[in-house]
């Protein structure tokens, strides 16, 4: 029980960052100090790509665990999981969560599926996610700005026709990044980054002196005095 406090602490204390600061201290810069360099920086599949956006750009980031659904157009070749495994599955990750969605659909449909709105989003809510993460569209956009859940998916769009929920709990990869669930997700205006929970003490406190690093690092630009020839004469 005391474990899980100090981590709900720790992720209300990485709210406070942006998320290429999380990425940098995760494996963005593997040569420096403050870098855990867990995965590879290019091609570790830690964090999203263009392919998704911020639909709430004016909220704050948000941090949770990961977890993890896949949806698809509804044909009769598809087995479909029990109506309550996304819900048993959502309850029994810790809270806060980030459902991180998987959308795969036949050919020609990909854009066109708005699946996510405002009965999914209150349903999700309830059950503790204060983010999602997906790889097609959404709609609601004023319906859900109300409730304050993030989205970072890859547009928006009025309609769908027959969804179906094909599996949850299992690994998925989403707009470049690679989760599992239990996993930890950052996200903000610029995207997601991800890590394993049992580096999140070390990456607020790589984090937090990051941060400060680079504040006194372009304190030096802000000076009155700064010349190119002070800079070099620095280096």
């Amino acid at each position: 029980m005391e474990n899980q406090r100090e981590e709900a602490r720790i992720i209300r204390e990485l709210r406070k960052f942006d998320t290429a600061t999380i990425c940098n201290v995760v494996a963005t810069y593997p040569g420096s100090d403050l870098c855990l360099a867990l995965y590879d920086a290019w091609r570790g599949e830690y964090y999203t790509d263009t392919s998704v956006r911020c639909i709430y750009p004016e909220y704050a980031p948000v941090c949770g665990y990961a977890a993890t659904a896949w949806y698809s157009d509804e044909r009769p070749e598809h087995t479909k999981p029990s109506q309550w495994a996304l819900p048993d599955h959502l309850d029994a990750i810790p809270k806060p969560v980030i459902l991180v969605a998987k959308q795969s659909y036949s050919h020609g449909l990909d854009r066109l599926s708005g699946l996510f709105g405002g009965n999914m989003t209150t349903q999700f809510k309830a059950l503790g996610v204060e983010g999602v993460l997906t790889d097609g569209p959404m709609r609601d956009y004023v319906e859900i700005k109300a409730m304050n859940v993030q989205y970072l998916a890859s547009g928006l769009t009025s309609g769908h026709g027959p969804v179906q929920l094909r599996e949850v709990g299992m690994q998925v990869k989403v707009a470049g990044m690679t989760v599992s669930p239990g996993e930890i997700v950052h996200m903000d205006q610029c995207g997601a980054c991800k890590f394993p929970a049992d580096k999140l003490s070390q990456v607020l406190s790589n984090a937090t002196e990051l941060i400060s690093r680079e504040q006194r690092e372009q304190a030096k630009f802000r000076e009155l005095g700064f010349s190119l020839k002070r800079w070099k004469s620095e280096v």
